[in-house]
This record gives C-alpha cells, structure tokens and sequence, in this order.
C-alpha cells in the first residue's frame, strides 16, 4: 500500500469517465478520496486483490471501484468498473 501513498494526477484514457481536468486521488495507508476540483470528494477504502489494488468507494458510491496496476515508478494505470463491469481507463502520475 506504501507506493500509492501520495497525491495522483488523474488522466482519462478512454471509456464513460467524466472530463478529468481537475481530479486527483490523495492516498494515506489504507484510505483514500478522489477530489473533483476543490468541492466534491468520494472516500475509498484500499483492498489488496490477486492481480491490482482495488480503490473501493464508500456508500452511496460502493458500486465503483477502481482498480490500479503500477506501470512505473511514478504512474499507475487503472480502470473503473460499474457493478464489476468496465466503464473506462485512466491513469495516475504522482504529484507529490
């Protein structure tokens, strides 16, 4: 859990994910929050799973989860599902 400790840049690759301008994930231990600009933030959890991390929001939003791989040392790639379905990718590059 200790390397997606931080604060990520969040960039949409593809898929029904809403414009990614201001978005970005801070990360302590095992808890999380993706912030949308300055107002609005949605608190998950960090499981540890087979093949990635898995950023498990809280309710109301318990059906999104995002699931991360690293890709370097600085970037990971990751992809949100719906309901265990994927519903689009993006990709996270370390900001502090």
């Amino acid at each position: 859990m200790d390397e997606l400790e931080g604060r990520w840049q969040v960039e949409r690759l593809s898929g029904a994910l809403p414009p990614m301008g201001a978005v970005h994930k801070e990360i302590h231990g095992k808890r999380g929050e993706t912030r949308f600009g300055h107002f609005l933030a949605l608190p998950f959890r960090i499981e540890q799973r087979e093949d990635c991390s898995a950023l498990v929001y809280r309710w109301p939003f318990s059906i999104l989860v995002d699931k991360v791989r690293k890709r370097t040392e600085d970037s990971w790639l990751g992809e949100t599902t719906l309901g265990g379905r994927t519903c689009g990718r993006f990709r996270m590059t370390r900001v502090s």
